[in-house]
């Protein structure tokens, strides 16, 4: 009877060392990766720095493995533009963007700085001269600024600074890329021929397949009612009506006696 039982404690411990080291390796090999992804979908402004702060803070704070944007925007300004390519530019978690449709102007500086550029067919990506409200280029000593943020963004992320200077300068001239005279604007097959793009995808989960992710959890940014709240806020035309409230109550405040309307209106302000 104990030898009976021998064999088949031996033959149950030989199918346990068998089976065991696909047990132990399944977890690891099939363990997926947290991609972080949060959209850049309106006017670059202080609300967009504040959404993108937030977000790399809640992609370190989870642990995540790669930070992916979904970009649409026409641009903004650009001290707002600087700051979100800074931090893209200093953070360990790699960042990609999906370009799905424009990344134009202070867009244009994000996108250079992410790690790599996926782009929707009939996408565009440069045209970063910097401009006023009217929509008119602003003198030399702001296009020299941004000449030189594209430049050194461009070689930060290993990328032609000649060619994201010339998404600038009118004067820049490249052979087979761009004459003199014209603002640089890549379409997504352009942006791919001359190392600005990695490729063309239609969707994140494509963009997540393109980067080589073969199992992720897919975390997207959640703002809560406050962040909209704040995010309105400091709008800079809301941030310029509140203001003038301000100095307005302040005003009519001292030019009559006791407390008033104007009091309570600089007060909210």
């Amino acid at each position: 009877m104990r030898k009976i039982s021998n064999i088949l404690l031996g033959v149950i411990f030989g199918f346990i060392i068998l089976i065991s080291p696909s047990s132990l390796f399944a977890n690891d090999s099939i363990q997926k990766q947290k991609v972080y992804t949060f959209d850049i979908k309106e006017e670059i402004a202080p609300p967009v720095w504040r959404k993108t702060k937030k977000a790399f803070q809640e992609a370190k704070e989870i642990g995540a493995d790669h930070m992916l944007i979904h970009m649409n925007t026409y641009g903004g300004l650009l001290d707002a533009a600087d700051s979100i390519r800074t931090i893209i530019l200093q953070s360990e978690i790699p960042v990609y963007v999906f370009i799905d449709n424009n990344a134009a102007s202070a867009g244009a500086l994000i996108s250079i700085a992410c790690d790599s550029i996926y782009m929707r067919s009939g996408a565009n990506i440069g045209a970063a001269t910097v401009v006023d409200q009217s929509g008119q280029a602003l003198p030399d000593k702001y296009q020299s600024y941004m000449r030189s943020l594209m430049r050194s963004t461009a070689e930060s992320s290993n990328r032609d600074p000649d060619i994201a200077q010339a998404m600038v300068d009118p004067r820049v001239e490249i052979e087979n890329v761009i004459d003199s005279g014209k603002v640089l604007t890549f379409t997504t097959s352009e942006a791919i021929k001359f190392g600005f793009c990695e490729g063309e995808a239609s969707s994140l989960k494509e963009v997540i397949s393109k980067i080589g992710i073969p199992e992720y959890e897919l975390v997207k940014q959640e703002l809560a009612p406050i962040d909209h709240i704040i995010g309105w806020l400091i709008k800079p035309y809301i941030s310029g009506i509140l203001i003038m409230l301000i100095i307005g109550g302040i005003y009519f405040e001292l030019q009559s006696p006791g407390l008033g309307f104007p009091s309570v209106a600089a007060i909210l302000g």
